[in-house]
């Protein structure tokens, strides 16, 4: 087995969903270098790409369908102005033309050359899509490609993660492999050990400005968020809720720009009532950014992307664990917690369901929370292990295939679990627990391959089928 960088789980991303969204893109991206390497883009026709199973199922509402024209386009969703999404997609519809790779214009009728194929799913993945290219001698190239989770993407003949994956010099695929290490090397913080391990991919200066980059993009993203009112698109009509929280929770204070406005939360009363409402306006923020295709940061998902960011605030205004390097160590632990997971159950909610995303970023968050405050390795893991517990089993289930409902106030949910579950641990003692962190990981992973897959991002069951989408 080998190893994942944590910024391979922690990365800057595009909403709504990165098993949905980012997957998709990733894979057009992949097949356009694959073509290239082939024959030159010019001397193609026509080019398809049909979604299968849960990206069909959901794909009109998690923008399955518009990854995978901009992504066919050349555009890359870290550079591109999610503000001008709507204008380049309408023009691929009404001009029924697709600029492939940015390099060569070609017919391209919506429904004709892109199919979302609701009816068939591909038996390696329930998020599997072909792409294929006609070329003008009619020779034709095609590939499959399945989006497993967190933007990750492999082909049936290939399920590594490519390039990404190394061997590091302390591999740790399970939370025992941390503990092993940590007491072999004498170290007492688990980010030391990953910061070691991260040097197989760059230097420790480096790692460290990268989770700084990281933390500013995502004040970044919640203060974008909290300046935004109206309505998020998809036609549920959900209206924004973070930037109404906000302006109550700071009354008539006035901010000019990101740094006043930290500033100003951090100066703000640390009662129970107060803290509980900013770390919900911290994660609605996140997320209601992502359901508008906004850039947030993926951890390690998209429909999961508020939990994270909420949980670092939270820890940055309100605790007294609030330097520089309680941001790196609380990125590398929560990302590191996240590569476990990922190797070991499934961060894809089509495979596990919410458990996956939501669950996940929970147990990353109160582990980074519980590095940071002091705790042990072994409470650390306590931490993430208590924080899956409680959200095993938990469903997938959008209404309208948005991540919207549930998806946004369910992180919210998650960041508090998270903080709770840090506290619990924090003052447990592990040596008596009962439950260790590879087990409830074994755990989840039977629990995904056992729950109906209605349950999981099809909107098939659940809030999908027992809400009517008109009511919203």
């Amino acid at each position: 087995m080998e190893s994942i960088s944590v910024f391979d789980i922690i990365k800057i991303g595009i909403g709504p969903s990165s098993s949905h969204t980012m997957g998709p893109w990733n894979a057009a991206q992949m097949f356009l270098d694959l073509v290239k390497r082939h024959r030159p883009l010019q001397e193609v026709k026509e080019v398809f790409v049909e979604f299968f199973g849960s990206l069909a199922k959901t794909g009109i509402g998690h923008g399955t369908d518009i990854a995978g024209m901009l992504g066919l386009s050349g555009e890359n969703y870290q550079t591109i102005n999610t503000n001008k999404i709507d204008e380049k997609i309408d023009k691929i519809k009404s001009e029924q033309q697709i600029h492939l790779g940015g390099e060569v214009w070609l017919p391209f009728i919506y429904g004709h050359h892109l199919i979302l194929n609701k009816e068939k799913s591909l038996d390696f993945h329930p998020n599997g899509m072909i792409f294929k290219v006609v070329f003008k001698d009619e020779e034709e190239l095609s590939q499959d490609y399945y989006s497993v989770g967190g933007g990750f993407v492999a082909t049936r003949e290939d399920n590594s993660l490519q390039d990404r994956c190394i061997r590091t010099l302390y591999p740790c695929h399970h939370g025992k492999d941390i503990l092993n290490y940590c007491e072999k090397l004498n170290l007492d913080k688990i980010s030391d050990l990953v910061l070691m391990n991260e040097e197989s991919w760059r230097t420790q200066q480096e790692t460290k400005d990268k989770a700084l980059e990281i933390w500013e993009s995502i004040k970044d993203c919640v203060y974008r968020s909290i300046n935004k009112k109206g309505i998020l698109p998809g036609g549920l009509n959900v209206t924004r809720r973070a930037s109404e929280m906000n302006e109550r929770l700071l009354g008539t204070q006035v901010y000019k720009n990101k740094n006043e406005w930290f500033d100003m939360v951090k100066r703000q009363e640390k009662t129970f009532n107060s803290v509980t409402k900013w770390v919900s306006c911290f994660a609605l923020a996140v997320n209601e950014e992502n359901a508008s295709f906004g850039r947030i940061i993926t951890a390690p998902t998209n429909g999961a992307s508020g939990v994270i960011p909420a949980v670092l605030m939270y820890a940055q205004t309100f605790t007294d664990y609030n330097t520089q390097d309680d941001i790196i160590r609380f990125l590398l632990v929560a990302g590191e917690i996240g590569t476990i997971f990922k190797k070991n159950a499934t961060i894809s909610a089509a495979m596990g369901g919410c458990q996956a995303e939501v669950g996940v970023s929970s147990a990353m968050a109160a582990a980074a929370l519980t590095e940071i405050s002091g705790g042990t390795p072994a409470q650390v893991l306590m931490a993430a292990e208590i924080a899956m517990e409680h959200h095993l089993g938990l469903t997938c289930d959008p209404i309208g295939g948005l991540v919207q409902i549930p998806c946004i106030e369910r992180n919210s949910m998650g960041a508090m679990k998270a903080i709770t579950a840090s506290s619990l641990a924090l003052d447990g003692d592990p040596s008596k627990a009962k439950v260790s962190l590879d087990s409830v990981i074994q755990s989840m992973w039977e629990t995904a391959q056992d729950m109906n897959s209605k349950y999981k991002e099809t909107s098939e069951g659940g809030l999908a089928v027992a809400v009517n989408v008109a009511e919203c």
